[in-house]
């Protein structure tokens, strides 16, 4: 790629962006199968914060035939969205995703347990400041640390016989 490039006769300097390891960790960090989804569902109660619902199951390290998860880290969390079409039209949805998305990204590192997490935030995050958001976000995620790590040492003792 030239690091210069002319057009209409002027100098456009073309830079290319270094991704910082909050950028990279989104997309590595995201659920992407509707099994999953279906997991976390089945494994989970709903839970309740002031602008969302949210589900979440440790992730098991083994999938469900015997092998490692592919292109999973086995400690880090990992977190999809549900926006469904009783949120608005599609540009209100995709306007939540945007900022849910960005919030989970900033947030991402106060998981530390291989934990899927689904989010179903309200409609009302549409009109909710930003840093309210994160606030929000933190505390999900801060509670549902805290409980992985009370379930994570009961999954990991040896049974006894």
């Amino acid at each position: 790629m030239p690091a210069k490039a002319k057009a209409n006769r002027s100098m456009i300097v073309m830079t290319r962006s270094i991704p910082t390891p909050a950028k990279i960790s989104w997309p590595a960090s995201r659920l992407r199968k509707h099994a999953d989804y279906q997991r976390v569902y089945r494994a989970s109660r709903k839970q309740f914060s002031k602008q969302m619902s949210y589900f979440y199951a440790l992730r098991p390290a083994l999938g469900a035939d015997g092998t490692l998860v592919r292109g999973v880290s086995t400690n880090a969390a990992r977190v999809g969205l549900t926006v469904g079409k009783a949120m608005g039209k599609a540009v209100d949805r995709n306007r939540i995703k945007r900022r849910m998305r960005e919030a989970v990204r900033r947030q991402l590192p106060l998981l530390q347990v291989p934990v899927d997490l689904v989010l179903h935030p309200k409609r009302s995050i549409l009109d909710l400041d930003f840093a309210t958001l994160q606030r929000e976000l933190a505390s999900v995620f801060r509670a549902v640390q805290k409980a992985a790590g009370k379930q994570l040492p009961a999954q990991t003792e040896p049974a006894k016989t």
